[in-house]
């Protein structure tokens, strides 16, 4: 007689049930459990770092003062790991551009309008920080080394932080050989694969960075705050203020105009029907963890596989549109902070260097900072130093972002649908009126969970039919479900489109 299920397998401690058996069936069964995300808690020690920085600066404000150090050690490290970022990146990014490329319309129209829409963010973050002229009168100063402030302790602590390398050199050398790895097709596979690796250790490098922020936030809040007193608080708020009402009406005048004449759709019923995706957003202050959601929606919503596997994926390194009014807006801030502003051509300059440099750094903790930290030291290193107040109020702008950029890439799915007609008009209307509710219960967590955008943005790469590549894509997030129904061809799976 066949043994049950439910009976003990052999070599399993008696009474107990195997794991795969008591996770359930489905491609996590098995499978080794992944480790909780602690980012939160950095973003509590940043705010609580904040608020006691501040404090500091105004009832102490020599004290707060002679803190400066520590957020000139942390922009330190940043500017160490600034180089190997934009060098990874940019590599790796040149790949993701020649895959797209290689998928047809859709790749080739994903492209053209991620960097249309991706100029006109940086435009508008540059607009919008010549109106309000962010950082007006906080006199910032950088810490000198041997100046009769200094310490002779802290400047031989500073020391021992390696230096950086010059980012537009490096920015060269990634373009020539990504460029170069991409002309040796399958024989620079090997190469690149070396580079993901190394861009992992990196990116993991810059997370232990980021764990050192509460303390270069508090250094750099205390020093401004003691040295300007409300003023820095004020002029915090309005950079804030601005740039929350700059995304919002970028959503609803920008992105909320395109759809409604492109396909006629609502912006507001869009966000509706992607609020549980919004709210995940915010408790994460990361877009990436609602990437297999947003997938399963725009094909619930009529969105045809081929359209989203593409356009989602990439999207997610090329199409951030709240990262690019961030970076402008904050450079315009530090310059102003620090009572050295940019004239007309250092802003387009830095406005071209901000297009190439922030793709392909999606979804990293501390990535902005850092091409952020790349676009100033290119163009006007001694601004550096100024960075510091930056990196107290980034937490605060670290959802708005994120949400943006979210419904930049939602948005964008459904336009290039629309425009390679790869869309169901009356299903995205009835999925967005509710007449075709998305059931919550047929998207499995699990399923999907593996998903990410390099994984998917990867297997892009096929030169096949755009069906058979969207198809791939498509299915990436369900990627190890053997148990799972797939569907080999470009068609929508049950599950997903009933969803």
């Amino acid at each position: 007689m066949a043994m049950s299920p439910r009976h003990t397998a052999p070599g399993a401690p008696e009474g107990r049930v195997p794991e795969a058996s008591a996770a359930g069936t489905g491609p996590a069964a098995g499978a080794p459990a992944r480790k909780k995300d602690r980012t939160h808690w950095l973003y509590i020690m940043v705010i609580i770092a904040v608020v006691l920085g501040a404090a500091i600066g105004l009832v102490f404000p020599d004290a707060g003062t002679a803190l400066k150090p520590l957020g000139t050690a942390f922009i330190a490290l940043i500017k160490m790991i600034i180089a190997p970022v934009i060098f990874c990146t940019i590599v790796l990014g040149v790949g993701s551009v020649a895959r797209a490329a290689t998928v047809g319309k859709v790749g080739g129209l994903a492209m053209l309008y991620f960097l249309v829409m991706a100029t006109f963010a940086l435009v508008v973050g540059l607009v919008v920080g010549n109106i309000i002229h962010p950082g007006t009168g906080l006199q910032l100063k950088p810490y000198e080394e041997g100046s009769g402030d200094s310490n002779h302790t802290v400047d031989f602590l500073l020391s021992l932080i390696p230096g950086d390398l010059p980012v537009l050199p490096t920015l060269v050398l990634a373009l020539l050989v990504g460029f170069a790895l991409q002309s040796m097709g399958k024989a620079g596979e090997p190469v690149l694969n070396g580079i993901r690796h190394i861009q992992a250790v990196v990116f993991k490098l810059m997370m232990m960075i980021m764990w050192a922020a509460p303390i270069g936030a508090f250094g750099a809040i205390a020093a401004v705050v003691g040295a300007t007193g409300w003023a820095a608080i004020a002029s915090m708020a309005v950079l804030m203020g601005a740039f929350y009402l700059t995304c919002a009406l970028f959503i609803v005048i920008v992105l909320g105009g395109l759809l409604k004449v492109v396909t006629g759709l609502n912006i507001f019923r869009l966000m509706k029907y992607l609020a549980r995706e919004y709210l995940l957003i915010f408790s994460t202050s990361s877009s990436e963890s609602a990437l297999p959601r947003l997938i399963a929606k725009m094909e619930h919503a009529g969105v045809s596989k081929a359209v989203v596997g593409i356009t989602v994926p990439t999207g997610y390194s090329f199409n951030l549109d709240g990262t690019a009014i961030y970076l402008t807006m904050a450079s315009l801030f530090v310059s102003s902070a620090m009572e050295t502003p940019m004239d007309l051509g250092q802003q387009i300059s830095l406005l071209v260097f901000m297009i190439i440099a922030s793709k392909g750094a999606a979804g990293v903790t501390g990535a902005g900072l850092a091409t952020l930290a790349a676009g100033l030291q290119a163009h006007r290193p001694e601004l550096l130093d100024g960075m510091g107040v930056i990196v107290g109020i980034d937490k605060f702008m670290s959802e708005c972002r994120a949400l943006t950029n979210f419904t930049g890439n939602a948005v964008a799915t459904i336009l290039i649908g629309r425009w390679t007609k790869e869309i169901d008009m009356a299903q995205a209307q009835a999925a967005l009126t509710g007449a075709s509710p998305f059931d919550e219960l047929s998207l499995e967590p699990d399923a999907h969970g593996a998903a990410s955008p390099e994984a998917t943005s990867q297997d892009s790469t096929s030169p096949e039919s755009e069906s058979a590549v969207g198809a791939e894509l498509g299915s990436t997030a369900e990627a190890g479900a053997s148990a799972a129904p797939q569907s080999s061809t470009g068609q929508k799976q049950p599950e997903l489109s009933q969803a």
